[in-house]
């Protein structure tokens, strides 16, 4: 707590000025604007805990599984471990195993009942994930996780009735080469289906923000996530937050010092450039520190450093004060 108490009472005497570069915000007219940031916008994030690294939504579950890769999982039978719900560009929501391996389904097996057909040398290529070890976070579903009797004896993960397999080519996380294999290989969803299916709306037609095979096709896009359905990431895949203690006009920064280790600015992205948002609700602002934020909808916008791959939303709902945002520059509410 000293930390918080010293950076208030240092901003107590200060007032510090941004240069917010952003239309629309404020009084409605174009250009740059100067906003005078008084105490709060110095003041440490609320949430910031007592030294014990839970501030800011650090020690949460990802935390652990840093620093594991696909190659521990892919063309092996380890247990699945805690699944995720990924972001795949070219792909959409994709469930993987604890690692970041791509998990899979295939069309010639049967979900209803549970049969798996993949044995010998396809099983060799895609191996059968083990029902034992299987967890779920709060995007899935825990009644669709189940298990099957493989022709070998044994039990095979399924999720909503489909046996799950990894693809021994994935090599790395946040990749799905797996993804339409002969036409009948297909990533996994959160509820079972096929992961490529949830990127086009119900005309068929590609979402927004997102080309024809799914493809980020901008530095700032709208993408569909399982869980919290149309979100901003950046060119990479990665979530972008807000952060209530902020306040969009005046502008005031609620993330210093410490809260910056766990939630890094997002890098400005040209607004006519970005996809499936108006162009007008895409700015900039110069922090206190000089370096330039991209804002949306006037909020600045961040990175969470939990998140350990494109499409994770771990930041989602942290201490009740970190919100992914919306195509519309809304924050989306935390999950029930």
């Amino acid at each position: 707590m000293g930390n918080r108490s010293r950076a208030t009472t240092a901003a107590a005497g200060s007032v510090l000025t941004v240069l917010l570069l952003a239309s629309g915000c404020g009084s409605g007219e174009g250009g740059a604007r100067t906003v005078t940031l008084g105490a709060a916008g110095a003041q440490q994030a609320a949430g910031h805990g007592s030294g014990d690294g839970e501030g800011y939504g650090a020690g949460s579950d990802t935390d652990a599984e840093e620093g594991s890769g696909p190659d521990s999982a892919a063309g092996d039978l380890d247990p699945a471990g805690r699944l995720s719900v990924r972001q795949v560009p070219e792909v959409g929501g994709v469930v993987t195993d604890a690692a970041g391996a791509a998990l899979y389904r295939f069309d010639k097996d049967s979900a209803q009942p549970p049969r798996s057909t993949c044995e010998d040398a396809c099983a060799d290529l895609w191996p059968a994930v083990p029902a034992d070890g299987a967890q779920v976070p709060a995007g899935i579903d825990e009644g669709l996780l189940g298990s099957v009797d493989r022709p070998d004896g044994t039990r095979q993960l399924t999720l909503a009735g489909w046996p799950v397999y990894r693809y021994a080519k994935d090599t790395r996380t946040g990749e799905a080469k797996g993804e339409g294999v002969g036409g009948t290989w297909h990533a996994l969803a959160a509820d079972g289906g096929r992961a490529a299916d949830g990127k086009k709306g119900d005309d068929g037609q590609a979402e927004e923000g997102e080309t024809e095979s799914g493809k980020l096709s901008a530095p700032l896009s709208a993408v569909y996530d399982a869980k919290l359905g149309k979100l901003m990431v950046d060119a990479r895949g990665n979530t972008l937050y807000r952060f209530d203690k902020d306040s969009a006009w005046p502008m005031e920064f609620g993330c210093l010092e410490d809260c910056l280790n766990t939630w890094k600015p997002a890098a400005p992205a040209e607004g006519q450039k970005a996809a499936g948002i108006p162009a007008g609700l895409v700015g900039s602002v110069e922090r206190p520190d000089g370096t330039r934020q991209l804002t949306i909808d006037c909020w600045p916008v961040y990175l969470f450093t939990g998140d350990t791959a494109p499409g994770q939303t771990n930041g989602h709902g942290a201490q009740g004060l970190w919100f992914a945002v919306n195509p519309a520059g809304k924050k989306i509410p935390a999950a029930g």
